[in-house]
């Protein structure tokens, strides 16, 4: 039997039937659009929110990274490098007044090997060098000639000493997949180190991931935030944020010594060092008030040093053995 509805024209029960079902096409249609609406909002919110805290004190975050929810931690900003606008200049115009740098009982870097992770498609397109200038940089570093990273072989932990016997670049990797974030939280670069972990193959202290973003993106509200890079330790691997510090022109060291790039080698120096003797910050190397080896001397004495690169720019580092800021050691 054939149900019209009642009204007894059966060109009126195919209209009836017909609207009822394009109403449940659009209700499909939007339960659909709902539930992708919902999974995004759920997945943002997994991104943006802690979910405990980790075994040292950190906070444990879920970021979506390359496909996938990972999980990261977060422990802080350290060796924070200020811009060096005036009265950042005027503050560091003389060595900081310091009882010398403190063991806290944690691990160094016995190995150091830096990582390049060169975040996003924007690198495609990026004419001023500074990839180049990077490689050569932590290329040229921990070879033979270099008398400036030693200064961190007096930091020892329980089970030796940093050592140098080579290039401390590791490798080097244009993550390409897609672009970097116009706005990258601390999440997203601590997930973005763990990603150039997995694709190098390393974890632990000795590794020490550089995440440098693209001109023309804001990671953790770079420039604006006042800072030029710092670094941190996501749970697996030491990490830098380092962001596009041209972007910021001479208040991240451009011009100061050398070249419009002496930026990228002055602060990322400075975290360099920073990551061999406080890996896993603080439990290395820090003086009282929590300063590492390059806060100390930031923005003071910057001058150049000759690798078998090339000329790089440098500042010195904090020497417990000198009592101050050196340029060899």
């Amino acid at each position: 039997m054939f149900e019209n509805g009642g009204s007894g024209d059966p060109r009126a029960a195919r209209r009836a039937a017909r609207s009822r079902r394009i109403v449940a096409a659009a209700c499909t249609v939007a339960l659909v659009g709902f539930g992708a609406a919902y999974a995004g909002t759920a997945a943002a919110t997994a991104a943006a929110t802690p979910s405990a805290q980790s075994s040292d004190g950190g906070t444990v975050h879920y970021v979506y990274s390359h496909g996938h929810l990972v999980k990261v931690e977060t422990h802080g900003r350290f060796g924070v490098v200020a811009q060096s606008g005036a009265k950042a200049k005027a503050a560091h115009a003389r060595p900081q007044q310091s009882g010398g740098l403190i063991y806290n009982g944690g691990p160094v870097e016995h190995n150091p090997t830096v990582y390049l992770v060169f975040w996003g498609n924007q690198w495609d397109s990026d004419s001023n060098g500074v990839e180049q200038y990077m490689q050569g940089f932590f290329g040229g570093l921990g070879q033979s000639g270099d008398s400036w990273s030693t200064i961190t072989t007096q930091y020892p932990d329980n089970n030796g000493a940093p050592a140098f016997n080579g290039s401390v670049l590791g490798g080097t990797w244009v993550d390409d997949s897609g672009p970097a974030p116009a706005n990258a939280q601390q999440s997203d670069i601590a997930a973005e180190a763990q990603a150039g972990a997995q694709h190098f193959g390393v974890s632990g202290p000795d590794a020490d991931v550089f995440v440098v973003s693209p001109s023309g993106t804001s990671p953790d509200g770079f420039p604006n935030s006042g800072f030029c890079a710092w670094h941190d330790w996501n749970g697996t691997t030491a990490y830098t944020n380092m962001p596009y510090v041209l972007d910021a022109g001479s208040g991240c060291g451009a011009n100061s010594v050398q070249n419009q790039l002496d930026g990228f080698s002055i602060v990322g120096g400075h975290e360099y060092a920073e990551a061999i003797t406080d890996p896993e910050p603080a439990s290395g190397w820090v003086d009282a008030s929590g300063e590492e080896i390059g806060d100390l001397c930031a923005w003071q004495g910057l001058t150049a040093i000759n690798l078998s690169t090339g000329s790089y720019a440098v500042q010195p580092l904090w020497s417990n053995n000198a009592g101050g800021c050196v340029t060899s050691g």
